[in-house]
């Protein structure tokens, strides 16, 4: 570590995430009211933390009002990341179908018009066993498919769009009430932006993973520089012995300067807390600069007056 900068406190490593290009749509899901377009939208984006063994990467991005959505009705913008364009019309397809489809009152639209067009409705129409319907509107096709409670409207398709996926914190602190402290005010800045969410549970990753392992079936495994537990037994350490307990927030947005501005509240939130509240460091994962193209140095992302405003 050189060049660090303390700022209320807490030491700012001088390092950077790094991140990579990835897929993304926003699917927009509305309902009878609110608390079933969440229901709907907490199970679309269930186990969809991590690409590495899920598939995607997705979390609930805002609530939006009925004047914000197709309908009319209260709703949920949903972003969702894959690898590929392939692997999400997948994901979004199985999701929406096993979870949107099948919740009480809901309609999906997509939410963002410009880019690849892929099956939102389109295949899922097919459940209507041969009763659905559709009607163009405005030059967009929508699919009405016969349920229970109703129909189930779906738009035909949604647009993929290109993304960054990866940046990240890191924050040390002294223990786990001071580390959690930290990482959920982090969240919560975060979470005021557009186009970006944290997909892991509560936006919170304590499992933070380095690429590769000493068994060659897994292609990632602990983050040890960064477990307190093993301070002093492992070759390089980032932990000093006050600290007892870190925490990684990971975030995805649709660009570049999303993610950076995320990131940039994230750390504000974090220093406005300070070493009084236990929080120690803050500091971020690379690969060296190998891995992705995107690299968020936090310094620059603080700028000259540390990103107090």
């Amino acid at each position: 570590m050189s060049d660090p900068r303390v700022i209320n406190g807490v030491v700012v490593d001088d390092t950077f995430a790094e991140a990579f290009p990835m897929k993304a749509t926003r699917i927009v899901i509305t309902a009878h009211n609110l608390t079933w377009a969440r229901h709907a939208a907490a199970s679309a984006t269930g186990f969809a933390t991590s690409v590495i063994a899920c598939g995607c990467e997705a979390g609930i991005e805002r609530e939006l009002g009925p004047d914000e959505t197709p309908d009319g009705r209260p709703g949920l913008a949903v972003l969702i990341f894959s690898m590929s364009g392939k692997e999400l019309a997948k994901q979004v397809e199985r999701r929406v179908g096993q979870c949107v489809l099948t919740c009480p009152t809901t309609a999906v639209f997509a939410g963002i018009a410009e880019g690849e067009a892929i099956a939102l409705g389109r295949n899922l129409r097919f459940f209507g066993d041969g009763w659905q319907s559709s009607k163009v509107i405005a030059g967009l096709r929508y699919w009405r498919v016969p349920v229970m409670d109703g129909e189930f409207v779906a738009q035909e398709t949604t647009a993929v769009t290109k993304a960054v996926g990866g940046g990240n914190l890191l924050m040390l602190a002294t223990d786990t009430d001071a580390a959690l402290t930290a990482a959920e005010a982090a969240v919560q800045a975060m979470k005021r932006l557009p186009n970006v969410v944290m997909p892991f549970p509560g936006g919170v990753v304590r499992a933070g993973s380095k690429v590769g392992s000493k068994y060659t079936a897994l292609s990632a495994s602990t983050n040890d520089a960064f477990c307190p537990g093993l301070y002093g037994l492992v070759a390089h350490s980032e932990i000093t012995p006050e600290v007892r307990c870190v925490l990684e927030i990971v975030i995805d947005g649709l660009t570049e300067a999303d993610v950076g501005a995320a990131m940039r509240v994230g750390m504000q939130a974090c220093i406005a807390i300070g070493a009084a509240g236990g929080l120690r460091r803050l500091s971020a994962g690379n690969y060296g600069g190998k891995l992705g193209p995107y690299h968020f140095h936090l310094h620059q992302l603080l700028g000259s007056d540390g990103g107090q405003a």
